[in-house]
């Protein structure tokens, strides 16, 4: 089997970009990060799905983004916010988050000796995160190429993005034909320990509306009952 290395959160995305993966008869090697994001029961629900999806390892990394600041996921002081998706860049976009995600993601490959990443960004429901556009895609997969052994030595490396060009209910689907187990995903900004979203935030939002459009039900495990 061809290696694959696939950034798993434990969110809705990137399940489903693991379960496209192992559908796909790549070897999977999930690499979760803790960051230092407030929501860290993503972390449990990646090593469910691990153990789900039967990916052949997992990683967790730890790289303290909160050391820095600058967004709500890391910054206890920031309130994530509650009213809505809004224009603009949202205060819960993370400074350099996939940047630094696909650099040791790259790293690993190497390593492997596995030529394929597997990231689930989207650019059709999306929060608005520069790092999310398949223009920056391109650009990684152009810099990944110049500055690796592999990519010097003609190996060229691909990163693969499934999901960008799929809404949130086309995205859903797809997993839910792959049989993947949406109960076991958190996608929540500011989950509690058990892992239940707190059904107010973008990332719940989008999620639930996700869920109504595909004509899925709804697993997510929600603090109190979503309106």
């Amino acid at each position: 089997m061809t290696k694959a290395v696939v950034l798993l959160s434990g969110g809705l995305d990137s399940g489903t970009t693991l379960a496209i993966a192992r559908s796909s008869g790549y070897e999977c090697f999930a690499l979760s990060i803790d960051y230092g994001q407030r929501h860290v029961s993503e972390l449990a629900a990646a090593a469910k799905l691990v153990e789900s999806v039967r990916a052949r390892d997992h990683k967790v990394i730890a790289v303290d983004l909160s050391a820095f600041g600058g967004s709500a996921l890391t910054d206890p002081s920031r309130v994530v916010p509650a009213e809505g998706i809004k224009p603009g860049i949202p205060v819960t976009y993370v400074p350099a988050r996939n940047t630094i995600m696909l650099s040791l993601a790259l790293a690993w490959a190497e390593v492997l000796e596995s030529r394929h990443i597997f990231i689930g960004v989207n650019a059709v429901d999306y929060s608005g995160y520069p790092d999310c556009r398949p223009e920056y895609i391109t650009a990684f997969e152009n810099m990944a190429n110049l500055a690796t052994k592999a990519g010097i030595e003609g190996a060229k490396i691909h990163i693969h993005a499934p999901l960008m060009h799929l809404s949130k209910a086309q995205i859903i689907k797809q997993g839910a034909s792959l049989g993947l187990d949406y109960s076991l995903t958190v996608s929540c900004y500011q989950a509690d320990e058990a892992g239940r979203a707190c059904g107010v935030c973008d990332s719940c939002r989008i999620r639930q509306t996700g869920f109504q459009s595909a004509q899925v039900p709804d697993p997510t495990h929600y603090q109190t009952p979503f309106p």
